[in-house]
């Protein structure tokens, strides 16, 4: 909603002082639905981009690591857009040198970005792009 009303600073502004000067709680509530009514549009829209992306991810991921855990790999980083190797390694369920392995790999097709480097015992951390970029606001 905070978008919506950033994009209509000024209607939102004279609302509020519309209710504070003449009681138009009418004018507010108006204001409001179509906020909330604009808002679910674009909530719906990002969710049909979002489901889209993942069925096609699915088959990219199955090309591109030809692994049996490819879906494991998939739902990690749908879950977790932006995330440090070590979680990923622990927490996607997949064998650990397996999962170090798909990592490297979907870094190296250009799937998954790195924001860091591993420095140390400091995992690399890497995001998912195409998710983060439906993302945005």
């Amino acid at each position: 909603m905070s978008g919506y009303f950033e994009a209509n600073k000024d209607e939102y502004i004279e609302r509020m002082r519309a209710v504070s000067a003449k009681s138009d709680w009418t004018g507010w509530v108006v204001f409001f639905l179509q906020a909330m009514h604009a808002q679910a549009t674009v909530n719906i829209q990002t969710a049909d981009a979002i489901f889209r992306l993942n069925g096609e991810m699915r088959e990219r991921f199955r090309e591109v690591l030809n692994s049996q855990f490819h879906d494991q790999a998939l739902d990690f980083v749908f879950a977790s857009p932006i995330f440090r190797n070590d979680r990923f390694v622990e927490r996607s369920g997949i064998p650990p040198s397996s999962a170090r392995a798909l990592s490297r790999r979907l870094v190296e097709v250009g799937m998954l970005r790195t924001i860091e480097p591993a420095s140390g015992r400091r995992a690399a951390m890497y995001a998912f792009d195409p998710l983060l970029d439906l993302l945005k606001v």
